[in-house]
């Protein structure tokens, strides 16, 4: 399998929405997604303190898209629109060729279907282009919608042992989807 290359960065779209890379410019909305303390309890991070932790966040995401280690999209009403959410991949494991995703999206925007609009055309992107044969997600018991979403979306809940590298979540469940056979 060749490597992941995002030196062109894929902007990808659906109906209703632009999927396109992380800026600067997009500092506010990541602090207000990343400073919701109930939100921080759910994923095993500290609350953002500041615009600050936003900006660091921004730049480590922008390394890591730049070294080809993880693609972050963010979720925009059209192309030039304000953040509302984010789908990335990362944690590529080449020997069975599996991927974690995560999401996440504004408190507004959240019970609106955005996230069963956007993340099949993830999905389709990882198999089709990226090569990988199992999305895998790890979210909190403790986030029904979360595990409702994953549900709806075709993702299974399994107890196989998958590199999980979350800590202090309450809870945590494995759902993975796999490449349909061709």
């Amino acid at each position: 399998m060749k490597p992941f290359d995002f030196s062109t960065f894929p902007i990808l779209e659906t109906d209703r929405f632009t999927l396109r890379r992380l800026l600067l410019t997009d500092a506010a909305e990541i602090y207000e997604l990343r400073s919701d303390v109930e939100v921080a309890v759910l994923t095993g991070k500290a609350p953002y303190q500041s615009l600050n932790d936003a900006t660091a966040y921004i730049n480590k995401i922008d390394n890591l898209v730049n070294n080809n280690e993880s693609i972050y999209w963010v979720i925009a009403e059209q192309e030039t629109g304000p953040m509302i959410g984010a789908v990335c991949l990362w944690d590529f494991n080449p020997e069975t060729r599996t991927i974690e995703m995560g999401y996440e999206l504004l408190r507004a925007f959240q019970g609106k279907g955005i996230m069963l609009e956007v993340i099949p055309r993830i999905l389709n992107y990882a198999f089709e282009v990226m090569g990988v044969q199992t999305i895998v997600a790890f979210p909190s018991s403790d986030n029904p919608p979360s595990i409702k979403l994953l549900e709806r979306l075709g993702f299974d809940l399994v107890q196989e042992d998958h590199k999980n590298t979350h800590q202090g979540v309450p809870g945590m469940l494995t759902y993975t989807f796999s490449a349909p056979e061709s």
